[in-house]
C-alpha cells in the first residue's frame, strides 16, 4: 500500500470520528464528500503517479485491461473496481464507477438517480448530486460526483480504446462519475 496515502485517509477519518463524537453525528452529505475525498485521491494518485510515470514516462510497464494474463498494471478504472468490491464485502457502504461512455456497458448508469445524476454533473461538474434511493430494499444517500480525466494516460486509453463510445476526451473532461452510497437506518 501507498503509505502517505494510507496516512491521508487514517487522517481523515479520524477527523470524521472527532466530528462525530462532538455533535450527533456526521451529516450524510459530509460523511459521502469524505469519501469522495480519499477515493478522488487515490486514483489521481494511482492514473499519476503509477500508469502515467511507469507506462508512460519510464517505460517500466504498460496498464492493460487484461492485466493478470499480460502481467501488467491494472487500468485506474480497474484499480477503482477492484477496491470498491473489497468495500462491498467489508461494509455495507457502496461506491461506484459509471459513465454514459463507458467501455464496459456493465458500468453505465443503472438506476435513475444514477441517469439523473450523469445528466447533472456532466453540465454542472463541481456540484455532487445527491438524494436518497432505494436499491435491493436498502435505503441509502447517495451522492454522485463527476469523474474528470486527470492523466493523458486516462485520455489516450478511452480515445484510442476500439469499443469506446466517445474518443474525444481532453484533460479536465467529465468522463463519468463516482457513485457514494451510504446506508440509512
Amino acid at each position: 500500500m501507498n503509505r502517505p496515502f494510507e496516512l491521508f485517509a487514517c487522517t481523515l477519518l479520524l477527523a470524521a470520528c472527532r466530528e462525530a463524537s462532538a455533535t450527533s453525528g456526521i451529516a450524510p452529505e459530509q460523511a459521502a464528500d469524505y469519501v469522495h475525498t480519499v477515493l478522488e485521491a487515490n486514483r489521481a494518485v494511482y492514473a499519476e503517479e503509477v500508469v502515467h510515470r511507469l507506462q508512460d514516462v519510464e517505460h517500466v510497464v504498460r496498464a492493460d485491461e487484461k492485466f493478470r494474463e499480460e502481467k501488467a498494471l491494472p487500468l485506474p478504472s480497474q484499480m477503482f473496481r477492484l477496491a470498491a468490491k473489497r468495500v462491498s464485502e467489508r461494509t455495507s457502504v457502496r461506491v461506484a464507477l459509471i459513465s454514459p461512455w463507458a467501455i464496459n456497458k456493465a458500468n453505465m448508469p443503472a438506476t435513475d438517480f444514477e441517469r439523473s445524476g450523469m445528466q447533472a454533473v456532466v453540465s454542472a461538474p463541481d456540484a455532487p448530486y445527491r438524494g436518497y434511493q432505494t436499491v435491493n430494499g436498502k435505503r441509502y444517500f447517495s451522492a454522485l460526483y463527476a469523474d474528470r480525466a486527470v492523466s493523458e494516460a486516462c485520455i489516450r486509453c478511452h480515445n484510442e480504446h476500439a469499443e469506446s463510445p466517445r474518443k474525444d476526451f481532453k484533460l479536465k473532461d467529465v468522463m463519468g462519475g463516482v457513485v457514494v452510497s451510504l446506508p440509512v437506518e
